[in-house]
């Protein structure tokens, strides 16, 4: 009788500890897959990081050789579009066409790797939204400028040059408003992209 009560007041106690046991090693458990998931989602936060540095990197670098190319060639733009007026509101029997002096359209080929890699790898959404939409509105512009730029290339090889005068006329006054206007928008991206930089480190 005294062994029955004993084995009795036994299992309670053994039944206890089996249910801490079982706590125990739910908990440990759970913390161990909540430091994982934690891991993991620092890995990803540290990876999208430098994702988003690099790509501002390439994307200072590339602005800035666009700027130079920009600078280079907008002057000339302008002084050819003034020779261009002038040449088609003279008479057309007195117009002599070597007035013009074209010395080929020196448009500016734009860089674009540093876009066209950001937009494989997505890293666009790992920087900051108002940087990528104007990041977006330089490369748009940059995209319309090559376009024209490819349509009038295209036009002087099926006409000569003396009857895409309109044309040119006609792109070379684009390009004065574009040219000024992208390094306005260079101007101001600059400092902002430095400033990502910084804050990204």
């Amino acid at each position: 009788m005294a062994t029955t009560q004993a084995n009795t007041q036994n299992v309670p106690a053994r039944n206890s500890k089996w249910l801490v046991k079982i706590i125990v090693e739910v908990t440990l458990i759970t913390i161990g897959v909540f430091l994982a998931l934690m891991g993991e989602q620092w890995r990803e936060s540290r990876h999208d990081r430098e994702l988003a540095l690099s790509s501002l990197r390439g994307f200072r670098s590339e602005i800035l050789a666009n700027q130079k190319a920009v600078a280079a060639v907008k002057d000339y733009h302008v002084d050819l579009l003034a020779r261009l007026h002038a040449y088609l509101k003279s008479d057309p029997k007195s117009r002599n066409s070597n007035s013009v002096r074209i010395a080929g359209l020196q448009p500016v080929f734009f860089e674009r790797t540093a876009w066209d890699l950001a937009m494989a790898t997505q890293s666009l959404a790992h920087i900051d939204q108002d940087l990528a939409f104007r990041l977006s509105r330089i490369y748009g512009l940059q995209r319309t400028y090559s376009e024209s730029t490819q349509g009038v290339m295209q036009a002087m090889y099926l006409r000569p040059l003396i009857e895409t005068f309109d044309g040119l006329t006609a792109y070379y006054g684009d390009l004065v408003i574009w040219e000024p206007e992208l390094l306005k928008q260079y101007n101001e991206i600059l400092p902002l992209i430095d400033r990502a930089l910084g804050e990204q480190k």
